[in-house]
């Protein structure tokens, strides 16, 4: 019997002008590079007789593993503090868990349907096929990376010790944790008639076990399956009187495989082999029938560990009758299994990263800038003049002084913010409940379908509202993305707006470990327009002008396509013209097109794009002036700038959507401009010069989707974007 479940949805399909193209290209296979380190991948690109592609673009997902990939790379890079590189793979791995979760799942989806998948023109099988290829390299990579590693670690003090390594104490001491702490909660399955194959949870360590013999019931009993409950831990440390050492850890699916005998008492075991599965978790909500989001999102997360499989990840020693079982339980194709030489859920030795407290291991701590006015003198240091926030390097303790500040002043009317992610115990938070019991108008739009968070915004949304806060949750369709607060204070005989805009989350852990960019200022313009669009947010609100903000999915894209053709209007005229943007993701085919336009028509264009980029650079008669990059360091790229030369007059906008299709066509998003001549070119200093003039850790994407990591040119010093700015910003 089978328990996995499976939801239709609507397939894509191509239209307009773009969908000849799409077709066209519905055999093209397109090739991104692997990292120097990495497994090597065999690739390939369907060309004309020309060698030139046949689709002018990139596959979102091969483009998406390629990202994964250069991650991976910072595990091999040696100039690394050695944790910080296990931590580089652990990530990969959990990124890749997401990767099969979302992207893979949207593919499964559309494979009854036909068409395309994206505009590159592939159809889901090949690009089903064509992911699995690609991933099966990448994880044979990454299991690579995790053998090279442990040697590196034991040298460093840092033992996570194989079951050959467990000499006799090892295993009477694990033997007795076994029968105390583990054994008590785990209730294995036999599998017969009565016992079918259990519900298996998403991303869940698993045993499945080979034995013989009869229960005491005299049934034969030929195979088990043990489930290893969240509840315990993946990594477990070893007393330091027990092995000699501070540091030395075994693994749960060790000792679990280990003992297995024990779980099992009176049969012969043949074998034990821990397996993963990775199931679909983009949760499916009708909006247009449901009564409350919330109550229709509480349903399906009850159910998202359960949804569709989308791989397998088994121990490599495991056997072909076993592995065949397991594949016809969970509906998956042969394809769709990946056996691994170590821990099927590598991403969890990630906790080793936090249990070890060897500060020479991990990257140096810093001190981000603070603003220099105290608490109760912000509102007079906004109103004087805009102030920019570069996170991490300026912290992001100023937001949450504002608003704490905010909450207390009696001359605060009324306050309103977007949330997408907060994070646990967040200050922000507290700080819009202590607003609404002082009696504050206080709304909120939290977005209920934030990925992953859906569950933790729910309870958020519980709380603020037993709080007396005013939660409303966006627009039935779009998502809200946008990044907003608004303060509106009494100053003598006026109201004053007091707005904060950002590319990234009300969030403070993230601001401590992403690149992004905030704004407060109480430009009446700005106040008006972030007052209006919290009126189209909690309310019903026609259709608005904004005085200064861009908007999607109404004003964004289009302005966006505006700006893109003025400046090939320019270089036509013989004027310069240039455009340097960065950003998560590049793959709307509206955009791309427009900059090829504006690459053909000699307009310099420099991007760069962290992780999916559909634009092929570089390419005779398309492309010809576009150059792509991607850089990938201590902190995560999140920022999204755009500036534009605008013919000796730059623009430099700042905003919460990336060039994807979703987000300029199907969110609430907002573009900001940054007015102020100085901050203006400081956005311009510290988000996109220096990360063109970094040699260390960027890579330059060429027009055949390879990746290439630069490298100082010989003779030339190497620079690194990121610790240039933490060096001149944050001292260190």
């Amino acid at each position: 019997m089978n328990h996995d479940s499976t939801k239709p949805v609507k397939a894509a399909t191509a239209s307009g002008k773009h969908a000849k193209k799409r077709r066209d290209a519905a055999d093209a296979v397109v090739t991104v590079a692997t990292p120097a380190d990495a497994v090597p991948v065999v690739a390939s690109a369907a060309a004309g007789d020309d060698a030139t592609p046949r689709s002018p673009y990139l596959n979102r997902e091969l483009s998406q593993i390629a990202f994964n990939e250069r991650v991976l790379a910072q595990a091999s890079d040696q100039a690394m503090p050695l944790l910080e590189r296990l931590r580089y793979l652990c990530i990969s791995c959990t990124n890749l868990d997401e990767f099969f979760e979302v992207r893979v799942a949207a593919i499964s989806h559309q494979l009854p349907f036909g068409g395309v998948t994206g505009p590159d023109g592939l159809g889901p099988a090949t690009a089903l096929r064509l992911v699995h290829e690609r991933a099966s390299h990448l994880v044979q990579a990454q299991y690579a990376r995790w053998k090279s590693l442990l040697p590196e670690l034991a040298a460093a003090g840092i033992r996570i010790l194989q079951p050959k390594e467990w000499d006799t104490q090892h295993k009477r001491w694990l033997r007795r944790f076994f029968r105390s702490e583990i054994l008590p909660v785990l209730s294995p399955i036999g599998l017969d008639p009565a016992h079918p194959f259990p519900r298996i949870l998403n991303k869940s360590l698993n045993i499945v076990v080979a034995c013989e013999g009869k229960d005491a019931f005299g049934r034969n009993s030929h195979m088990a399956i043990v489930r290893a409950p969240r509840s315990l831990r993946r990594v477990i440390q070893l007393p330091p009187e027990l092995s000699g050492g501070p540091h030395d850890f075994v693994l749960l699916s060790h000792v679990l495989t280990t003992f297995v005998e024990e779980i099992l008492p009176g049969m012969q075991v043949k074998g034990a082999w821990q397996f993963r599965v990775t199931r679909n978790s983009d949760l499916m909500v009708d909006e247009d029938e449901m009564e409350n989001l919330a109550h229709a999102l509480r349903d399906e997360l009850a159910s998202r560990g359960f949804l569709r499989a989308m791989r397998l990840e088994i121990s490599a020693d495991c056997p072909p009758a076993i592995v065949k079982l397991l594949l016809k339980n969970f509906e998956l194709d042969d394809n769709a299994v990946y056996r691994v030489d170590g821990p099927v859920n590598l991403n969890r030795a990630l906790q080793i990263h936090a249990l070890v407290d060897r500060p020479e291991l991990k990257f140096p701590p810093f001190r981000p800038r603070t603003l220099s006015a105290e608490a109760d003198e912000l509102f007079d240091a906004i109103r004087r003049h805009d102030i920019l926030l570069h996170h991490p390097f300026d912290s992001f303790a100023v937001v949450v002084d504002l608003l704490k500040e905010a909450a207390r002043d009696p001359e605060v009317l009324a306050i309103k913010q977007t949330l997408y992610r907060t994070g646990r115990d967040s200050a922000l938070v507290e700080h819009l409940i202590e607003a609404s019991r002082n009696g504050k108008d206080v709304t909120v739009v939290i977005e209920l379908r934030a990925r992953f968070d859906e569950e933790a915004n729910i309870r958020l949304a519980d709380r603020l509202q037993e709080a007396g806060v005013q939660v409303v949750y966006g627009v039935v369709g779009y998502k809200t993305h946008a990044k907003l607060l608004l303060i509106v204070r009494r100053e003598r005989t006026r109201l004053r707006r007091y707005v904060h805009l950002s590319t990234g989350n009300y969030h403070a852990g993230t601001a401590r470990a992403y690149t992004d960019i905030g704004l407060l200022t109480s430009d009446a313009d700005f106040g008006e327009d972030v007052h209006l669009l919290f009126q189209q947010l909690s309310g019903m609100a026609p259709t608005i002008k904004l005085q200064r903000l861009l908007q999607s999915p109404f004003t964004l894209h289009r302005a966006l396509l505006k700006k893109i053709a003025r400046e090939a209007k320019h270089a036509r005229a013989g004027k310069p013209a240039r455009i340097v943007a960065k950003m998560n993701a590049l793959t709307e085919v509206g955009v791309i097109d427009a900059l090829y336009e504006a690459s053909r028509a000699g307009v310099k264009i420099d991007l760069i794009v962290r992780g999916a980029c559909a634009l092929r650079p570089g390419v005779s008669g398309q492309s010809d002036n576009i150059r792509v990059r991607s850089v990938v360091g201590r902190f995560l790229e999140h920022s999204r700038v755009c500036w534009f030369a605008n013919d000796g007059e730059p623009q430099v906008w700042c905003s919460s959507a990336d060039w994807m299709d979703r987000n300029l066509l199907r969110r609430v998003e907002t573009c900001f401009p940054i007015l102020d001549k100085e901050l203006a070119a400081r956005v311009y200093a510290e988000e996109l010069d220096v990360y063109l003039r970094d040699n260390s850790q960027a890579w330059e994407l060429r027009g055949d989707g390879a990746y290439t990591p630069l490298h100082p040119q010989p003779g030339a010093l190497a620079y690194s974007a990121q610790a240039d700015l933490l060096t001149r910003l944050c001292g260190g």
